[in-house]
């Protein structure tokens, strides 16, 4: 069985940007080109529309080719377990409300059950601290 990721809209972002003068940033670019050409495959790959709705943001141009880059992907929706599961992240302090995008991405990851979620963003979603908070957050 083929491994599920999830494309978090950073990645794409990453991806599509044009080069970074910032040395960490361009590195990371990088490493998301190189995955993106020679691992997607391996993979079956899922964004959501909540990825699609942050790829449409901001400068034309860029969310063109974000959006282009996600072309023919298949669209996981929103449901109400995974807002259910957004929002507790959201009123239990794990994910600030200011990023209840990000803890949409959980969400709905984990809802969807989804073996690896893939992002750039290590303040919401790829932090230790944040993930030591959902795995003690009570559901009830």
């Amino acid at each position: 069985m083929t491994s599920r990721v999830y494309i978090e809209t950073s990645l794409v972002s990453y991806l599509t940007a044009r080069p970074s003068r910032d040395i960490v940033i361009e590195g990371q670019q990088q490493l998301t080109a190189e995955w993106w050409k020679t691992h997607r495959q391996r993979f079956d790959l899922y964004i959501s529309d909540v990825v699609l709705r942050e790829s449409a943001r901001g400068d034309p141009s860029a969310a063109a080719r974000r959006l282009e880059a996600l072309d023919g992907i298949p669209v996981l929706v929103t449901d109400d377990r995974s807002d259910a599961l957004a929002k507790l992240f959201v009123t239990r302090n794990v994910i600030p409300a200011k990023a209840a995008d990000d803890a949409a991405h959980v969400a709905l990851a984990t809802i969807q059950e989804i073996d690896f979620l893939l992002t750039w963003n290590c303040t919401h979603i790829a932090n230790a601290e944040v993930v030591k908070r959902m795995w003690t957050c009570p559901l009830f």
